[in-house]
């Protein structure tokens, strides 16, 4: 006969659920590095390094990379230690597909869905962004990156799918490294169209024409990875 949970049925096999642990923290903290591209492509990391980065113990450091290996953002190594994807244009035209595929759909579904403050929000990242682009150096690319996935979070968010948000927050982990060179190498060459294209999906939104809102953020996803491929055939062409 089985025991209902008051009855202490469970005893001695679930935990307590507590506070957030150090291990929580400290994937969730590598999570937000990987999101906004801090780790380039190729990149080597290693459990003693980023435990003295992160200013804790080796063990929490070696749970979340095993957690974010087994999320395809870091790949595992002989040596133990693990590795951002390098990127190749397979890898690239894979991604972007996906991407396509995912956010285009949540993006439609979020046109019907906004309401006017959540798009008055969306115009105020905006002006942060045009204050941002006359910014110099690196500082200034760092935070334009964390403004750009603001962006495109908060109309992700407001798509009404609760399945979506984690595949496309599994695809930003993946992309990570090529949406912060695609922005730092555009910003260096003083390329607006992003600009012009946030400002086309915000006139779309309050025009709640799906058809056109995924059309623009395709075509802003879709440059950023133009770009870099067309940067991989030049160096496979040298090489």
């Amino acid at each position: 006969m089985t025991k209902d949970i008051d009855e202490g049925g469970f005893s001695g096999q679930l935990s307590p659920v507590g506070r957030e642990t150090v291990q929580d923290r400290v994937y969730l903290e590598l999570r937000r590095a990987l999101i906004a591209g801090v780790f380039e492509s190729g990149q080597v990391l290693t459990v003693r390094g980023l435990a003295e980065a992160l200013l804790t113990s080796t063990m929490p450091v070696r749970e979340a990379l095993g957690r974010l290996v087994v999320e395809k953002a870091l790949e595992a190594l002989p040596n133990r230690s693990v590795r951002v994807p390098p990127l190749d244009i397979e890898r690239l035209d894979d991604l972007l597909s996906v991407r396509i595929l995912i956010e285009g759909r949540a993006a439609e579904l979020a046109a019907a869905r906004m309401s006017d403050q959540e798009i008055e929000r969306l115009e105020e990242i905006l002006s942060d962004w045009e204050e941002l682009r006359a910014a110099k150096g690196e500082l200034g690319v760092e935070r334009e990156v964390r403004v750009n996935q603001s962006f495109h979070f908060a109309i992700y968010q407001a798509c009404g799918s609760q399945t979506l948000l984690p595949i496309i927050e599994s695809l930003w982990l993946q992309s990570g490294p090529c949406t912060r060179f695609a922005i730092h190498a555009l910003s260096r060459l003083k390329d607006d169209d992003k600009d012009l294209f946030h400002r086309k999906i915000v006139h779309a939104l309050r025009a709640k024409d799906a058809i056109k809102v995924r059309e623009m953020l395709v075509g802003d996803m879709s440059r950023s990875f133009s770009f870099l491929r067309a940067k991989l055939q030049a160096e496979a062409a040298k090489g």
